[in-house]
């Protein structure tokens, strides 16, 4: 039995039947299952039993909390009767925020999201972060890991400098991720599957490529074949 691939896919469904439906096509070949906060927000709870099934597949949840420390707190502890394997949080929410999720959810691995890979230069400028995305990526990174996070959301651009930033401790997830030739559609910071791993990222984020594809399971399993070949040749 081959190895599941370093590829979470992200189940952004119109409803449950069909997240679920496209967590047991790919769940043969990837690692892990990513439920975000409209499917949360929709289903609660229930969508987490329902995605990871039988085959108990790693299941993100990617909430990216983001509010004062006890309520980020709160929450996490919330959701970690959940069991969820990655929780994310903001890691604009400071380093006192961060070691608070840390604290409530310590089975789960706590994720510090970046910068969102929706945003262009052109929009840090505009809400007032200058300098290049990658020095704002690797200050997050850094005050992130240092409050105890033990992963971090970062676009596949950044992936090296967060990399060199932080060391090979720290899981790097990266969205953003498309195979050649797909639309980029609402993600302004992309790159393909096997840059993003050849740059240093552990997980990558993959939706609509997959589960918009007329066989999301043979989508996952192309894929996840790409990226052996690529671990096969080193």
């Amino acid at each position: 039995m081959t190895t599941p691939a370093p590829i979470a896919v992200a189940l952004d469904a119109p409803d449950l039947e069909t997240a679920a439906r496209w967590a047991g096509l790919v769940t043969p070949h990837v690692s892990t299952v990513k439920v975000g906060l409209e499917l949360y927000l929709r289903y609660g709870p229930d969508v987490i039993a329902s995605v990871r099934g039988a085959s108990g597949v790693r299941v993100f949840l990617d909430l990216k909390l983001h509010d004062i420390p006890n309520t980020v707190a709160a929450a996490a502890r919330a959701v970690a009767r959940l069991k969820p394997a990655i929780l994310t949080v903001h890691a604009a929410g400071g380093p006192a925020m961060v070691q608070a999720a840390v604290a409530a959810a310590p089975d789960a691995q706590i994720a510090a999201v970046t910068l969102l890979t929706s945003l262009s230069d052109a929009d840090l400028r505009e809400i007032g972060m200058q300098g290049p995305p990658d020095d704002a990526v690797r200050r997050m990174a850094a005050v992130a890991v240092g409050a105890g996070a033990q992963a971090l959301v970062c676009s596949p651009r950044e992936v090296a400098a967060v990399r060199a930033e932080v060391g090979p401790g720290i899981t790097l997830i990266t969205p953003g991720v498309r195979p050649a030739g797909a639309d980029t559609q609402d993600q302004a910071r992309v790159a393909t599957p096997e840059d993003a791993i050849t740059a240093g990222a552990d997980l990558l984020v993959i939706g609509r490529p997959i589960t918009g594809a007329p066989d999301p399971g043979a989508a996952a399993a192309s894929i996840a074949a790409t990226l052996r070949r690529m671990t096969d040749k080193e």
